[in-house]
């Protein structure tokens, strides 16, 4: 949910330069690099015919969202106490259990009257 808050509230600029129909380059941050084929302009003013350039640029423009509203600006008094109930209530499931006593401590096992794995002629490899 925070990321769907974040991209939705963020704007964004995407800077695109096209040679002819080609694609040529994108920029996230800054104009894109041109490829170097734009008609310069001429200083002569004699001329009254201007060629149309091959090139173009464009720029898609995201604009987000500053229309948020804050949860709460003021906590009455309830609702203090129940922020603060609900904490400590949750902060007591994870609290650390004491290890109980070893119950085979005292424990010693059957004595052995004859060795199960040669009598049955099992063995780990």
């Amino acid at each position: 949910m925070a990321v769907v808050v974040m991209f939705s509230t963020m704007s964004f600029n995407v800077s695109m330069h096209y040679c002819g129909e080609q694609f040529v380059d994108y920029s996230l941050t800054q104009t894109a690099k041109t490829c170097g084929m734009e008609i310069q302009k001429q200083s002569d003013c004699d001329t009254g015919i201007t060629q149309k350039s091959c090139c173009s640029d464009k720029t898609l423009s995201a604009k987000g969202h500053d229309d948020l509203k804050p949860a709460f600006h003021s906590v009455d008094l309830d609702q203090q106490l129940f922020i603060t109930s609900f904490i400590y209530t949750y902060a007591l499931l994870f609290e650390p259990q004491e290890a109980d006593s070893n119950a085979f401590l005292a424990y010693s096992p059957p004595p052995l009257i004859r060795d199960v794995q040669t009598l049955d002629q099992v063995f780990r490899i």
